[in-house]
């Protein structure tokens, strides 16, 4: 039996009626007969997909395979089945509310023979309000790292992956994790494989936010969210190179993953829920040196961080209700150096060091911001990272004056 240039895996469960588009666009692939195969694992759908899913195999003999299977409990078992009985030279993890542009795959085929990447990122649209980051889909390009470019915050396994770099590597997803399980597969392929390429210039990938905010990350609780991240990062600090790749790595995760689980969502968990977050963010800015790239976070991620490792819900839910209703904080002088003056600045019950707070130094009569730094904030105004934390960061007067500097390209 020839052997197909890639194969789609599906893992599909309860995602009637966005399934029938996701198939569709599958059927409707500009690669000729017999270069694509699609392998669906029906992980015990209880809403008809499992029967549409053997409609489209009976109707389409030899593209579809088709596996049912009780329910895992979360995407990484049936993604893991489907990835065992691949046979493609490439793979693409394709989610079953999601869909793909006519020539996506033979697009993706002809880039990944013709450059000789392992991991090819294809552009990606969100839909229904799905956020993307698009920073990274600027242009075509014929390799990327993290340390050159907004690959850590791409990090989703929506992606081509040559099958012999998974196979050798023995690359799985992470049954233990009900969310993220992508994230650290994703990681290990981009660090391992010998070059990573982003193709720009197609609209390749269509991400769905189901109308019920159905997807599994929308639902994900969050400290199966916090194991997640955990897990990503500990890839990072296993395989990725010191200090700019490692740092890439960190900032995505400390930046924004974490940090959004301080916000206002916090407020609304129960008191011992909210302990054994602030315990689980201690550990991860203890085990993977969050600390080190606090200098290029802005004022409010450090406090929010620092005050969950410092086991301080009260102070943190302060913190939180601060933020909400005033945004940015006054800054207070002190000699040649300026602070945010947040709740917790100076605050003998917290004990935060006020190095957490500096806003900037003057120095030799010129004022130094502190943070963020400049290579960030030229991805952020790009829009490499979600919009959500760039609306945020507005209100950091060294992200304003910045942005101010580049605005032909702040959006």
């Amino acid at each position: 039996m020839p052997v197909p240039d890639v194969t789609v895996v599906v893992a599909v469960y309860n995602t009637v009626p966005y399934l029938t588009a996701c198939l569709d666009s599958l059927v409707g692939q500009s690669l000729a007969p017999g270069r694509l195969e699609v392998v669906a694992v029906d992980d015990g759908s209880t809403d008809g997909g499992g029967e549409l899913l053997d409609a489209y195999a009976a109707r389409h003999p030899g593209l579809f395979t088709v596996v049912h299977q009780p329910n895992s409990g979360g995407p990484a078992g049936p993604t893991n089945r489907g990835l065992e009985l691949a046979r493609g030279r490439y793979v693409l993890f394709l989610g079953a509310d999601d869909w793909l542009g006519e020539e996506a795959l033979e697009r993706l085929v002809t880039a990944a023979d013709a450059w000789g990447s392992d991991v090819v990122v294809p552009k990606q649209v969100g839909v229904n309000g799905r956020l993307v980051p698009q920073g990274i889909f600027h242009a075509d390009a014929e390799s990327v790292g993290f340390a050159d470019s907004a690959l850590a915050w791409a990090l989703a396994d929506t992606k081509l992956f040559r099958l012999d770099l998974v196979r050798r590597h023995g690359l799985r997803r992470d049954e233990r994790l009900k969310v993220f399980s992508d994230q650290p597969f994703t990681l290990e392929a981009c660090l391992r494989a010998a070059r990573v390429s982003v193709l720009a210039d197609y609209d390749c990938y269509f991400l769905v936010l189901r109308d019920d905010r159905g997807n599994v990350t929308e639902r994900a609780g969050v400290l199966d969210r916090l194991r997640g991240i955990a897990a990503l990062q500990q890839v990072a600090a296993e395989l990725a190179s010191p200090v700019e790749e490692l740092d890439a790595i960190r900032v995505r995760s400390f930046a924004w993953d974490v940090p959004r689980l301080l916000d206002e969502g916090f407020l609304l968990l129960a008191e011992e829920t909210q302990g054994r977050v602030c315990a689980e963010v201690a550990g991860l800015v203890e085990r993977f040196g969050a600390r080190e790239v606090y200098h290029r976070l802005p004022v409010a991620e450090r406090v929010r961080l620092e005050l969950a490792a410092a086991g301080r819900p009260e102070a943190l839910r302060n913190q939180i209700r601060y933020e909400a209703a005033h945004g940015e904080p006054p800054a207070v002088r002190d000699g040649r150096r300026l602070y945010a003056d947040y709740p917790a600045f100076r605050d003998a019950g917290t004990g935060l060091p006020d190095e957490l707070f500096l806003l900037r130094e003057e120095t030799a009569g010129a004022a130094e911001a502190v943070a963020p730094s400049p290579g960030l904030a030229r991805q952020l105004w790009r829009g490499l990272v979600p919009a959500q934390l760039r609306r945020g960061l507005r209100r950091h007067p060294a992200w304003r004056r910045f942005a101010d500097s580049v605005s032909g390209d702040v959006r």
